[in-house]
């Protein structure tokens, strides 16, 4: 679909803004919002930027039945010259198709929905907050709609994309944060949908989170679902952990979520000649590595959080405390050059940071 027209349809009644110095995480939402409907036969048709609304669906829609979904987050970012800037945008709409593929939804032109967000971000440009440490965070969503209640693909999907002016996702913010590792539930397992960012994912990780936050724990570590031994990622992050001096991340394994953050950290890391290994690592071994004082930081990586230092690990009734529970001196740099680079204050010479271009400025429907 190269050849298409997004039809603007802007509100009459734009909602008064927050106040971009005190922002919570994914609680307010801009004027607008974008929608392209898919029919099987037909293909993705009737692009539209409408204003915010409540969706109307049928009770029997299949994604009520059975979870066929899939969602991205990207951020924009305002710099200094009052240009809004998005981060490695391409790759969000490549792992949404993978995504797709897993979930048995058609794949969407990644230059439709490229275009689309471009679009609706200078529509809402005064929604893109100043303040430092924000941002408006991307929401593009698919879901299946047809009207069916029969265990299959769905013949019809909505892509949606909304828009989020927020702040910083862990009230912490750069400072390390508290996990446990979970041993009794499970997230995901090679050859399910761990890959792919669909809503069941988060569904099932919720009674873990729970649980640890009833400890005093911000997330949970997950270890691999067949031997619950090797580790895998954070609820909403990938992991790092400096050791001796050398980064070490689990590598991918079809369970593990492809991040656009951990990659661009994997990048840099290479960019300044630090040792970095993609490797399978069990928990047996970090706690080896701490008890011998080799386990230097540990981190997160995230769209949402960007760099989350990692302070305190429980596992097994034990503490490890990690850095004396500070912000190490990598951590510290990775979050500042990757944020510098979002924002346009440090060099970008990986080509990752796209501008939103002004476009004409489109007028808003009279009321009816």
């Amino acid at each position: 679909m190269t050849d298409f027209k997004i039809e603007v349809n802007l509100t009459t009644e734009p909602k008064q803004k927050p106040d971009f110095d005190h922002l919570e995480f994914g609680k307010n939402f801009t004027d607008h919002m974008f929608i392209v409907d898919y029919t099987e036969g037909k293909g993705w048709h009737d692009a539209r930027i409408v204003p915010y609304q409540p969706l109307t669906l049928d009770p029997a829609s299949m994604v009520f039945h059975y979870g066929q979904t899939v969602f991205e987050g990207l951020k924009a970012y305002h710099t200094e010259n009052n240009d809004v800037l998005l981060f490695r945008p391409d790759m969000n709409m490549k792992r949404l198709n993978r995504s797709n593929d897993r979930l048995c939804i058609p794949p969407i032109d990644e230059e439709l929905a490229l275009a689309a967000i471009q679009k609706i971000i200078d529509i809402e440009r005064e929604w893109v907050p100043t303040a430092q440490g924000t941002s408006l965070y991307i929401r593009p969503f698919i879901f299946a709609t047809e009207p069916y209640l029969g265990v299959a693909p769905s013949s019809r999907y909505k892509f949606i994309v909304i828009l989020s002016p927020v702040g910083a996702y862990y009230k912490e913010g750069i400072n390390p944060v508290k996990i446990a590792v979970e041993r009794k539930y499970v997230r995901a397992t090679i050859g399910g949908t761990g890959n792919a960012k669909t809503a069941g994912n988060y569904a099932g990780s919720l009674k873990a989170q729970e649980v640890a936050e009833k400890e005093g724990y911000s997330q949970v570590l997950w270890l691999d679902g067949r031997e619950n031994k090797y580790i895998e990622e954070v609820g909403s992050m990938n992991i790092f952990f400096k050791i001796k001096g050398k980064v070490v991340t689990p590598k991918l394994n079809g369970s593990i979520l492809e991040g656009v953050t951990r990659d661009s950290i994997l990048q840099l890391l290479k960019h300044w000649n630090i040792p970095v290994s993609e490797q399978q690592i069990s928990m047996e071994e970090l706690y080896q590595a701490y008890k011998d004082g080799h386990l230097e930081e540990a981190f997160g990586t995230g769209t949402a959080a960007v760099i989350s230092p990692v302070g305190e690990l429980f596992w097994e009734n034990e503490k490890l405390i990690i850095n004396n529970g500070e912000t190490g001196e990598l951590s510290k740099k990775l979050y500042d050059t990757l944020t510098g680079i979002q924002l346009g204050t440090e060099p970008d010479p990986f080509g990752w940071t796209v501008k939103v271009e002004k476009q004409e400025p489109a007028t808003a429907a009279q009321p009816k």
